[in-house]
């Protein structure tokens, strides 16, 4: 069930932010899944799924994550350095994935990324594919943290505008700090107030529209709620719709 990997970079955003960059060979997996990484610690091993970063195809993962004060897992992960080891599990997961939406007259042209916190990593792996360019007209991200220090991959995400300039929208929330051409309300107020639609230039709409939301469980009920109400409805496998959703704890 587990394989050993060797971290070679290690990034950190902020004094709990961090990405790590893990040697391994776990194999096919799709843009938007996770992996679990495991330590034995006092005796007892603790795992925890972490999304993959980083795009299919390459001889490594990349995970983000936050160390929590109370976690098992978190602020140990924390602690290692490039050549310390970490066991990873064998084989991704997971259903975050463009594969999941609607492919027929259902699909819409407009895909929206609706992500708060480290929950932007699977969003990050799926634009750095061909998939989402060649599939909609316009893709929109949206990214939700507290401080400006939480915007991880922020460079990253504005090469997407250089790449896509007519294509990619990206859109920042930081709701603790004023932060310059950001939005300084949460990602569900700016939906219910219209800001969000007025930013990117385009309505949130059955008929065109395809939304992903990862993040915390609070923004993701507020969203959906609010979403519901301009008329999208929860994408299930037995009943497309336009609304596609994973909670990060």
């Amino acid at each position: 069930m587990w394989i050993e990997g060797k971290v070679i970079e290690r990034v950190d955003w902020s004094d709990k932010l961090f990405s790590l960059k893990i040697k391994v060979d776990i194999g096919d997996f799709i843009a938007g899944q996770f992996i679990k990484l495991s330590r034995v610690i006092d005796d007892k091993r603790i795992g925890r799924a972490y999304s993959l970063v980083n795009p299919p195809g390459t001889d490594y993962i990349e995970v983000l994550a936050v160390a929590v004060d109370d976690g098992q897992l978190s602020p140990n992960l924390q602690q290692l350095n490039i050549g310390d080891v970490i066991d990873v599990a064998t084989k991704a997961t997971g259903f975050m994935t463009l594969d999941e939406l609607p492919q027929d007259e259902q699909k819409g042209n407009h895909l929206w990324f609706l992500a708060t916190g480290t929950a932007v990593g699977p969003f990050v792996s799926i634009m750095d594919t061909p998939a989402p360019w060649q599939s909609y007209e316009k893709v929109i991200l949206v990214y939700g943290v507290r401080y400006a220090e939480d915007l991880a991959y922020l460079e990253h995400l504005k090469q997407f505008q250089q790449t896509y300039p007519e294509q990619f929208k990206l859109v920042l929330s930081v709701t603790r700090e004023p932060f310059e051409g950001a939005m300084g309300k949460r990602i569900p107020d700016a939906i219910l107030t219209g800001e969000l639609e007025n930013r990117v230039g385009l309505t949130l709409n059955a008929t065109d529209s395809q939304v992903m939301l990862c993040g915390n469980p609070e923004m993701i009920t507020h969203a959906q709620q609010v979403l519901k109400e301009l008329g999208l409805t929860k994408n299930l496998r037995r009943a497309p719709g336009q609304i596609t959703v994973e909670k990060y704890w």
